[in-house]
Formats: structure tokens, C-alpha cells, sequence
């Protein structure tokens, strides 16, 4: 902004510039940034800023996140990891004939996870890990759930 169109072109001439005589404006009296949270401005952060001092739960020394790298898939998504056609091709497979294997970990997914429906046609669904619910669902459509290493 232009110095003529600030507040301050209208201030000049009155002594204090709106800042009190007995106060007076001075530059960072209370300190600077988030200063004093735990001495003279503890009602402000207990007040609004409830737990931001202090620690919380227990130090894990050099984790690596490998191990707990489980990235999921639900069931209502699961017939998109195959194709259209895929899914039109075996409509009217019998549990014991010829089935389509979806493979999840080809798509990236660890887990299987039992949110949504499944069509009610048989599958052949391979994953590391499978949900209690989502292994109920599968077989309740007469597919099977296939564990992978």
C-alpha cells in the first residue's frame, strides 16, 4: 500500500498517534511470539490452547515405517482393480467353474477391509491380510479369500 493511503497520513499532527500518552506504545512489552505461555500468559493458553505444553504417550527410538506399511482396500472398491469387461465376462461364473482372481497386491493394497457390498458373483480375492468381516462377505457370494507372503 502507498504511504498516502495509509491510517497514519490522518494521525499526523496528534501527539500520540491513537496510542495513549500514559500507556504509551512501546515496541514488544509483553515479549515476542508465543512468550510467557507458561508465566504471564498461562490463562490465555489454558484457556484456548488446552495440552500445548507437555509430552504425550510413549518414545519409539528409530522407527522404521516399513514395518507398518499396510496400505487398505474395501470390498465396494475392489471390482475396480480389474477391468469392465473382467467383471461382465464372469457375470454368470459358478463358485465351482472358472472365476476372476483378483489380485490386490498387484495394485498396491495390503488388506482387504469389508466396507460396502459385493456383486453377487463368485471371486477369487489374494491379499496378505483380510478383515474378519470382509473374509464373511467374500465367501458369502461364494468367493474365496486366497492369503499371500
Amino acid at each position: 500500500m502507498t504511504t498516502r493511503h495509509k491510517k497514519n497520513r490522518k494521525k499526523r499532527g496528534h501527539v500520540s498517534a491513537g496510542h495513549g500518552r500514559v500507556g504509551k506504545h512501546r515496541k514488544h512489552p509483553s515479549g515476542r511470539g508465543n512468550a510467557g505461555g507458561q508465566h504471564h500468559h498461562r490463562i490465555n493458553f489454558d484457556k484456548y490452547h488446552p495440552g500445548y505444553f507437555g509430552k504425550v504417550g510413549m518414545r519409539y527410538f528409530h522407527k522404521t515405517k516399513n514395518q507398518y506399511h499396510c496400505p487398505v482396500v474395501n470390498l465396494d472398491k475392489l471390482w475396480q482393480l480389474v477391468s469392465e469387461q473382467t467383471r461382465i465376462n464372469y457375470k454368470d461364473a459358478k463358485p465351482d467353474g472358472k472365476v476372476p482372481v483378483i489380485d490386490v497386491t498387484k495394485a498396491g493394497y495390503f488388506k482387504v477391509l469389508g466396507k460396502g457390498l459385493l456383486p453377487k458373483q463368485p471371486v477369487i480375492v489374494k491379499a496378505k491380510f483380510f478383515s474378519a468381516g470382509a473374509e464373511k462377505k467374500i465367501k458369502a457370494v461364494g468367493g474365496t479369500c486366497v492369503l499371500t507372503a
